[in-house]
Parts: structure tokens; sequence; C-alpha cells
């Protein structure tokens, strides 16, 4: 019998989130998912102390950087609602600012699910934009995206 595959697809991160919930908090609880660059994270948000939790650790734990900590705290203190909800994050895929960026923009989608009057604050700062922007890929004959050999003349 084989091993179940560590690695979660995009599509099967938001159902094992889906078939993961509790059916007494299903009514409380804000699913939301959030993608930038090769990252994305699915939050769960329901009223709570204000707990974040980030693939299973607390997140000071998880990112160590102050300014990734306080990326990720803006949407809420933007809507003044730090303290108000426990978050759950699942984060996967790139690296921590990857990461902190889909799990910023997850946050900012599940607050305006609880209370649209959080739409107009939050886009003003440009929380509920997905960043576009992709790592370019090697093409052929140079040394990487853009960057090219030496030229000789002669």
């Amino acid at each position: 019998m084989r091993e179940p595959s560590i690695r979660i697809h995009r599509k099967n991160l938001l159902e094992w989130n889906l078939n993961n919930l509790e059916d007494k908090h299903l009514e409380e609880t804000i699913l939301a998912v959030g993608r930038r660059k090769t990252s994305t994270a699915v939050v769960r948000m329901k009223p709570g102390s204000g707990k974040i939790t980030v693939n299973g650790k607390d997140l000071e734990t998880y990112f160590h950087h102050p300014m990734i900590i306080q990326d990720i705290y803006r949407p809420l203190e933007i809507t003044e609602s730090k303290g108000k909800f426990d978050i759950i994050c699942k984060a996967q895929g790139g690296g921590f600012t990857g990461q902190s960026g889909a799990m910023r923009l997850a946050i900012s989608r599940a607050l305006v699910k609880v209370n649209e009057d959080f739409r107009k604050p939050l886009r003003r700062e440009g929380f509920l934009t997905r960043d576009p922007r992709m790592v370019e890929r090697k093409k052929y004959g140079l040394v990487k995206a853009r960057k090219r050999f030496q030229f000789s003349k002669r």
C-alpha cells in the first residue's frame, strides 16, 4: 500500500480545509485563499482571542522576521480587528516572503467576508489585489532570464 503524497496541490488544499472543518464551527468559520508568487495560503478565521497559527506553529515561531509579521498584521490593524479573530493558516510553496504575502491576501479576503464595510479601507491599502509578479523563466542562449554572456566584438 502506498503512503499518501506529502505534497498537496492547490485544488486539493482547499478541499482539505473544507473536509477538515468541524460541523459545529462551520457557520462561524470563514475560509479564504490567497496566493503570491508560487505560494498558496488557506486561512480559516473564526471569532476568538487573536491567536494566529501557521502550519501548526505560532506566527512568531514560523516567521522570524518582525517586518514580515507586521505585514501580516496590517489588514487586522487597518480594520481594527486585531485580537478579535483566531486565524489558522495552511501555507505552502515558495519562500517566507511569498507565503506571508499570500497569507495577507487571504486574511484580507476573509475580513471582507466578515464585514463588507472593510472592503474600502483594504482596497485603498492595496490588500485585496493579488500581486501578479512571478519569476521570469530562463531563456535558452542566456545565462538567466535576461542576463547574457559577455559580448565580444572580435
